[in-house]
């Protein structure tokens, strides 16, 4: 049985501390008697004592484990872990597949995307986008709606830093950072922990790299002149063309 969810998921959904203890636990050895049953996956995680875990299908972080933090309803390494496994079907992990992204930066690297690559990059964008949507539910969901933020930067961060450096790209960029703009000035985004604000400043410090590496990225700052934004996180990108 095959799960709903992959690694990525499972790397931009949840937090690093976590994640990379799963990891450790992982490739220790330590998830045993992993098994397949009804609609998702049971296995024991040896951690300070054996714990038996469950885990759902098609959503990795619904489930249960006997640590803790499971019996509190608390995402914990021992659950990632087991959904690591179930992804991999107990395979190594190569250093990609561990690398997690949580911030934008520059990837140093001139060049341009292929028309192909473009198209598929516009995809995943809208993709990521998905994830950072109005907040209009009852205060008990408020812990999974920022996970859903937090997800939403982790995809676009990672989005961002392996793009290479061009006026091609660094038009990509602006429209990417027009569009959370926009969900944050109009679509209901509560963002009062700062997750997508914090990505717009950090995505607009790679945009000033990009003007240091090539000088004609900064044509592609002059569409933010005619544009009314929520925070005038524009106003150092505006500074570089006047100078």
């Amino acid at each position: 049985m095959k799960p709903k969810y992959d690694l990525d998921k499972i790397k931009f959904a949840t937090d690093r501390p976590t994640f990379e203890k799963a990891v450790n636990l992982y490739e220790g050895g330590k998830v045993i008697q992993f098994k397949e049953e009804l609609n998702g996956f049971f296995a024991t995680v040896l951690g300070t004592k054996p714990y038996k875990v469950y885990i759902d299908n098609r959503n990795y972080d619904a489930g249960n484990c006997e640590c803790y933090l499971g019996q509190n309803d608390t995402l914990c390494k021992h659950i990632v872990a087991v959904a690591i496994s179930a992804v991999t079907g107990g395979k190594s992990l190569s250093k990609d597949d561990k690398k997690l992204v949580s911030h934008p930066t520059c990837s140093g690297r001139l060049g341009e995307l292929s028309k192909e690559e473009l198209a598929t990059a516009k995809k995943t964008i809208t993709g990521a986008m998905n994830y950072i949507k109005p907040y209009n539910g009852p205060s008990r969901i408020w812990f999974s709606y920022q996970n859903s933020l937090s997800e939403g930067r982790n995809r676009l961060s990672k989005i961002v830093s392996e793009l290479p450096v061009g006026q091609q790209t660094a038009r990509l960029l602006i429209s990417i950072l027009l569009r959370v703009d926009r969900k944050l000035c109009r679509s209901g985004v509560d963002d009062s922990d700062g997750t997508v604000g914090g990505f717009i400043e950090e995505t607009v410090h790679v945009l000033q790299e990009y003007a240091k590496l090539d000088s004609l990225c900064v044509k592609a700052f002059r569409k933010l002149g005619s544009e009314e934004t929520c925070f005038g996180w524009e106003e150092p990108l505006l500074e570089i063309i006047k100078n």
